[in-house]
């Protein structure tokens, strides 16, 4: 299978695969066996201008923005079944790039991204203008218009699924776009600009530069002709974007930013066997590499004995690492033998504060050629431990056992990031008092990681300031424009 893929490894700029200027290329590697899938071309910020000067011409002849609306539903439509038609590929593509199991590819991520394109597809002609009640002798409208050029940065974890969470909201909007995926996993993003192209979708409209976030991702948030930047990673690059919009041109910075989740396990829960399943699948799934994922698990003393035994017995079913091609496999390598080593070390410095390792945390045997890491737990954990404070971005779990509700929110709420929680519990009253305490953009009562595109997903504190999905995401792609007209 993975024998027969063609890869398309160019930037993708004014509707044509085209090398960086320069030349330069880096290594798309496979996590898995340690072998490169492609040199890909990685851009400069020559390369960066071409791409914004491309989507510039576009919108300045209003290709994109002024084409009828429901034509521009249909080229999102067509595009939706373009990606369905094509989801073995762009899930191998996905699969090779950041080693996430081929399975997990074809049953969650592709069709995710087919569902989000109909879904800002559908919002195009659904969103309109106002007119407010004025005086007699004046009209007073309101509309939203496009941004002008939206440069999307966009995360390795989910690589295709994160990318369309922007492209999909911002040319829906009738923006133009510069995609500017993790060079960890760019393969995938590539291959959907040219399916854009063939869904009808104008030349000039949506381009992809390759390339570092140090030199491509800086270009694209210092350029002056880029309206907003919308970018899922890490809260110091984050913080660094939101520099250059200063730097530059003021202009608009949207960020999702990683996250700390809590999951509350108050003594009343209605069935803990399944508490613990979905809490296992909340950090585990995706080896961990998820900004959501539920990493802390906030366990009352009367049910923090038998949460451990059930934690520890059901983890040693579930997740066993293996070849992501393999479509029995349910835990994958992390994305670089890099990204490892610091779950290595982080995991070293909780033995090193007094935390216990109860399992797991080990390179597998057999598969040390990949980037595997087994999963772990950590019990006898306090809130002030480096495990319970950062982000690991990896399968650990820092368990933490609580007295009452007010200690179980004050750990909860006891971290710089804000972005999900969960809370199981019986009690409809509890569930109502303690959401409304608890610092995070998205809460789960009862279950975890759950939702549709209705739902907005972003964060509080260093979580961010932007929702992805949702209408709310739709129209932050969008300016307000304020008529006043005399009739007088």
């Amino acid at each position: 299978m993975a024998e027969d893929l063609e890869i398309q490894s160019d930037l993708f700029i004014n509707g044509s695969y085209v090398s960086a200027k320069g030349g330069e290329t880096f290594d798309s590697i496979n996590p898995a066996n340690g072998e490169v899938n492609a040199k890909v071309a990685s851009a400069s910020d020559a390369d960066v201008d071409a791409a914004v000067s491309s989507c510039k011409a576009a919108w300045d002849d209003g290709r994109w923005r002024h084409m009828p609306p429901r034509e521009r539903v249909n080229v999102l439509l067509r595009l939706a079944d373009l990606v369905d038609e094509h989801a073995g590929e762009l899930a191998l593509l996905d699969s090779l790039d950041m080693g996430k199991p081929i399975t997990d590819c074809l049953t969650i991520d592709i069709p995710e991204v087919s569902v989000s394109l109909r879904f800002f597809a559908e919002c195009i002609d659904k969103v309109s203008g106002s007119v407010t009640n004025t005086e007699n002798n004046a009209l007073h409208m309101i509309h939203h218009e496009p941004l002008g050029i939206v440069g999307a940065i966009s995360a390795w974890n989910y690589p295709l699924l994160m990318a369309i969470w922007k492209v999909a909201p911002a040319l829906a909007a009738g923006n133009c776009v510069v995609l500017k995926p993790s060079e960890q996993a760019p393969l995938s993003c590539t291959r959907l600009a040219q399916l854009f192209i063939e869904a009808g979708g104008p030349v000039g409209v949506f381009n992809v530069v390759n390339g570092y976030g140090h030199i491509a991702g800086k270009a694209l948030a210092l350029h002056m002709d880029v309206a907003k930047i919308s970018f899922t990673g890490s809260t110091a690059v984050g913080k660094k974007l939101m520099m250059y919009s200063g730097e530059s041109n003021l202009k608009r910075v949207a960020l999702e930013t990683g996250g700390k989740s809590p999951q509350i396990f108050m003594p009343d829960l209605a069935d803990l066997d399944q508490a613990v399943d979905i809490a296992i699948a909340g950090i585990y799934d995706n080896v961990g590499q998820v900004c959501n994922a539920g990493s802390r698990l906030l366990v009352h003393k009367d049910i923090h004995d038998a949460f451990v035994e059930k934690f520890i017995e059901k983890s040693r079913e579930v997740y066993q690492p293996g070849n992501p091609l393999d479509p029995a496999t349910s835990l994958g390598p992390m994305v670089s033998l890099q990204q490892r080593q610091g779950v290595l070390e982080k995991i070293e410095a909780g033995n090193k504060e007094g935390a216990k390792l109860a399992f797991g945390g080990e390179v597998p045997s057999g598969l040390e050629h990949g980037a595997y890491i087994q999963p772990a737990l950590f019990t006898q954990v306090t809130s002030d431990m480096s495990i319970a404070q950062e982000e690991i971005f990896g399968p650990v779990v820092a368990l933490i056992p609580f007295d009452d509700e007010a200690q179980a929110l004050k750990i909860a709420n006891d971290s710089k990031y804000g972005l999900a929680a969960g809370l199981w519990t019986s009690d409809l009253n509890t569930a109502h008092r303690m959401t409304k305490s608890i610092e995070a953009g998205v809460i789960w009562v009862n279950c975890f990681g759950d939702g549709d595109m209705t739902q907005p997903f972003g964060g509080y504190k260093q979580s961010g300031n932007s929702r992805d999905k949702s209408l709310e995401c739709f129209t932050a792609y969008t300016q307000s424009k304020s008529t006043w007209i005399n009739l007088a």
